[in-house]
């Protein structure tokens, strides 16, 4: 089974499908999103879009209302496509722990989602993500995704290497090889049993030859799709592997393994 780690989702929902279908990816891990870049038309309309994912990442658009949109849009996409997206629930994390432990359990395992993602905690906050773990690790290790690229900095990478040894039954599942920051996050996966590396949107191939050589059995092939192109994505991890056991670990039989499909 081909599983896309880390993709967000699609307007209009079909275009999301057909790109797994020309990619030959079985299923994608699905995160809600309030920025759509594949609405965008030219320049301007994109600059539109990545300013709302600029007041998302850094948490200065809180609105319910968006939120609200972004969670009926996942819903919807997990209904019309069951057998093609696996949900992963967001958790806010500007609230008491004992409060994300109740939002845990009523909106991620509760709605039956697979995993918690994706989060992304301000610069040099990774701390922030600790009492979801914990309730991730009270509802049977769940899966943690945490964006790895900017605004996360080579200090909450080390953060979150330190809370996934806190909490050795969680899956923490570091996303997009951890930016600029790729050698630190290969080093720290390579030194903590529970982290995982998501290989969507790597600068350059070479990060993500040398992340299966390190971590074959923790390393998952992703998109980020639409800001990553599936057919690319796995296009990169086959051009750095050969065919064989460690192939298909990364393209899905580590992740299928995770969630136990």
């Amino acid at each position: 089974m081909i599983i896309d780690a880390h993709s967000h989702v699609h307007d209009p929902l079909h275009s999301h499908i057909a790109l797994l279908d020309e990619a030959g990816v079985d299923r994608a891990v699905l995160f809600g999103t309030r920025p759509h870049p594949e609405r965008a038309t030219d320049l301007a309309s994109f600059r539109r879009e990545m300013s709302v994912l600029h007041e998302t990442i850094s948490r200065r658009s809180t609105s319910p209302d968006s939120y609200q949109a972004a969670r009926r849009e996942l819903d919807a996409a997990l209904a019309t496509y069951p057998d093609r997206f696996i949900g992963f629930g967001k958790v806010n994390l500007d609230q008491s722990a004992e409060r994300i432990a109740a939002e845990v359990e009523r909106e991620v395992v509760g709605r039956g989602f697979r995993g918690i993602g994706e989060l992304t905690p301000p610069p040099d906050q990774a701390a922030q993500i600790e009492p979801v773990l914990r309730a991730a690790a009270d509802q049977g290790g769940l899966p943690v995704v945490v964006h790895g690229f900017a605004p996360t900095t080579a200090g909450d990478l080390a953060t979150l290497a330190d809370l996934a040894r806190r909490h050795p039954s969680v899956p923490l599942v570091i996303s997009q090889l951890g930016g600029l920051n790729w050698m630190t996050a290969i080093e720290l996966a390579r030194e903590t049993p529970n982290i995982y590396l998501d290989l969507s949107t790597a600068n350059i191939i070479f990060a993500v030859r040398l992340a299966i050589n390190e971590v074959p059995d923790r390393t998952l092939f992703g998109s980020d799709a639409p800001y990553g192109d599936p057919v690319l994505a796995r296009a990169t991890i086959e051009r750095v592997t050969r065919p064989g056991a460690v192939r298909e670990r990364v393209l899905g039989g580590t992740l299928a393994k995770l969630l136990d499909l």
